[in-house]
């Protein structure tokens, strides 16, 4: 396989699991938890490493639960250095009662269109400690985005670590323009197929499913990626079904700018986790460029943490039912 990642040294024998007192739950058992409670748990990705310490702090502060996530994205085209960066920074403020740390996207195939050698990074996060992780190989036919899952699933399921794979299409990092939203929605193309989706719960070994089902992903690009997202909207019976179908938690990447009583809605439908990346990540961007300050920047970041935790998540105080 061709790799551009600098961060791929690990050998693909991971390390043990995470380490936490005997009586907390762990990451698996969260992610179920919240199923059984119809709760999404927002991810927050981190575009730039100072970023972690204020997300990490809104989530106390509101006394809920989160997981902070970085993706191969973060650390190849925003600031986020490295899956080892971003490790070392989560564990200077970690806080497991509130946060766990999970390794978002690596794609088999990018959004370039190179193949990435997924197994190596994956073997690298393990190794630092990561308490879930996800393998994106949506790109490639269902056969071997089945395989490629399967691969990972063999992998991090021999340290219990739990396993986030992608079925469909979820637009938005790819190069170039997108076509109009409505035609997409109108049309579902590239949502998850419902049996596909069958068949990929059964065979590949995945524990938490990413499905498209109108959702879209903030842009990358240099053209783009200041713009205001689009408010996407979602097709709540397809999810149902989708739901009905796997039996698995499944989650919703891109989920700024998603219609709020779209979102709200569903988390009674199996959705578990939603994905949250722009907007902080713009919030920190705006603020630096505008007052030239590190600190601006993350209480920007953590003043929008605090809203969508309190405001569009409605999630302050769940962190006991979660954790019980």
């Amino acid at each position: 396989m061709s790799v551009d990642d600098s961060s791929t040294s690990a050998g693909l024998t991971p390390a043990g699991p995470p380490c936490y007192d005997k009586h907390m739950k762990s990451t698996r058992q969260v992610i179920l938890k919240a199923r059984e409670l119809g709760i999404g748990l927002p991810a927050f990705n981190i575009a730039h490493l100072p970023m972690t310490e204020p997300i990490i702090r809104a989530v106390r502060d509101q006394d809920s639960f989160a997981l902070l996530e970085v993706s191969r994205i973060d650390w190849l085209k925003f600031g986020a250095g490295s899956p080892a960066a971003v490790m070392t920074e989560y564990k200077r403020h970690e806080d497991p009662q509130h946060v766990r740390i999970h390794l978002d996207h690596v794609p088999a195939i990018d959004e370039d269109q190179r193949t990435v050698d997924y197994l190596a990074i994956i073997a690298e996060a393990l190794g630092l400690g990561y308490q879930s992780v996800m393998i994106d190989a949506s790109r490639l036919s269902l056969e071997e985005n089945i395989r490629a899952t399967r691969a990972v699933a063999d992998l991090a399921h021999t340290t219990g670590i739990p396993v986030e794979a992608e079925l469909g299409a979820v637009l938005g990092h790819e190069a170039g323009p997108m076509p109009p939203y409505d035609e997409l929605f109108s049309s579902g193309r590239g949502f998850t197929r419902p049996d596909e989706a069958a068949r990929f719960a059964r065979e590949s070994g995945c524990d938490w499913l990413s499905v498209a089902i109108g959702n879209i992903h903030g842009a990358v690009g240099e053209a783009t990626k200041n713009q205001k997202k689009l408010e996407a909207r979602l097709a709540l019976d397809h999810l149902s079904r989708l739901a009905e179908v796997t039996g698995l938690p499944l989650v919703l990447h891109g989920g700024s700018g998603i219609r709020q009583e779209d979102m709200l809605a569903s988390m009674k439908r199996g959705i578990v986790k939603v994905n949250v990346g722009t907007e902080i990540r713009q919030a920190y961007e705006l603020a630096l460029r505008e007052k030239g300050s590190q600190k601006a920047a993350q209480d920007a970041v953590y003043e929008r943490t605090v809203s969508l935790i309190r405001d569009w998540f409605k999630l302050t105080g769940i962190r006991e039912r979660i954790l019980a």
